[in-house]
């Protein structure tokens, strides 16, 4: 992921995570760890990224996917800056008051996603519960700035929940997007200690009013495993995302990302990850992505494909019974 941000300026964390005690971090399994990035491509996107003045959350996430994305040039924007209105606990994005937006900033998202050459771009953004519309109009800006930029580029948007922000949900809708995603992130049960600023349900009816406004726009959802949920609680998660309609859901494993942070209470196997993708299949998902190291945005082209043709299958079929 990239933001634009001014490196000048120190780094300050939300005061209730620094307060936080901290936890004791477990020693990750085989099945976590991946080779360091450095590949020439790699390299090469490190240049694009930095000469167009953006920063990358890939980097201060630790995301364990940045030397395989990068490598292919993949690439997720983050706009309206790097500083996020809410402090949840798994997240080590900074939180405080944001800066104002940068008018120019769908421009420049729409000009670099011209220079990496993306098929498929990712846009996703802090919270920003400070603005009128939580930046909506900001993300719907940059939809049709890249639009008009790479008419050919897909168009996938991970969007905060706009929580007590009327009207924000149908600007971004209308804009259109090809995939509007918002992440449930873990079971309602632990919503407060996880994601106290959120709603849990108020999530899914998000997720179930894009289908009602625009039903050709392809929904997806992601949680994080390995937070102390039980599989039970997952399965009535997928129910809930099915009951709105939501095509695509995404499963990984949760990595602390400090001491600080909440702590990873197990790493969920491999196998597991496997059951988990064979049920939510079963339950009616047009497309499932569960492994260790699956993220929102991880191998997003390829599944945006597998996504269009499994709705055509599955139309066909439909077509076929009647």
């Amino acid at each position: 992921m990239v933001t634009l941000v001014d490196r000048t300026k120190p780094v300050l964390r939300h005061p209730e995570k620094a307060k936080r005690p901290d936890t004791p971090v477990l020693r990750k399994p085989d099945w976590i760890r991946v080779r360091a990035p450095g590949s020439p491509v790699w390299r090469e996107t490190k240049d694009i990224v930095r000469g167009n003045g953006l920063v990358t959350v890939c980097e201060e996430a630790g995301c364990p996917n940045i030397g395989e994305c990068w490598s292919k040039k993949h690439a997720t924007f983050m706009i309206m800056g790097d500083t996020c209105t809410r402090a949840c606990a798994f997240c080590n994005v900074r939180t405080g008051l944001p800066q104002a937006l940068d008018p120019d900033e769908p421009q420049k998202v729409a000009e670099a996603t011209a220079k990496l050459g993306l098929e498929h771009v990712v846009v996703t953004s802090v919270d920003r519960d400070d603005l009128a519309d939580g930046g909506a109009k900001h993300m719907a800006e940059t939809i049709r700035a890249i639009r008009a930029a790479t008419p050919g580029t897909t168009i996938e948007v991970l969007t905060p929940d706009f929580l007590r922000k009327p009207g924000a949900l149908e600007v971004v809708v209308d804009a259109r997007p090809d995939v509007f995603n918002h992440n449930l992130e873990t079971v309602p049960s632990l919503y407060l200690q996880v994601r106290p600023g959120a709603r849990y349900y108020h999530s899914i009816r998000l997720l179930d009013r894009v289908k009602l406004l625009d039903p050709t726009i392809f929904t997806k959802s992601g949680i994080m495993v390995g937070l102390g949920e039980v599989r039970n609680e997952v399965l009535q998660l997928m129910d809930d995302l099915r009951s709105a309609d939501v095509d695509f859901m995404t499963i990984g494993q949760y990595l602390q990302p400090t001491r600080k942070h909440y702590p990873v209470k197990e790493y969920i196997t491999p196998q597991a990850f496997s059951a988990y993708q064979t049920i939510a299949y079963a339950k009616g998902f047009l497309m499932v992505s569960a492994s260790p190291l699956t993220r929102s945005s991880y191998h997003a082209g390829d599944d945006f494909a597998r996504l269009k043709a499994a709705r055509e299958a599955r139309a066909k079929v439909g077509a076929g019974a009647a």
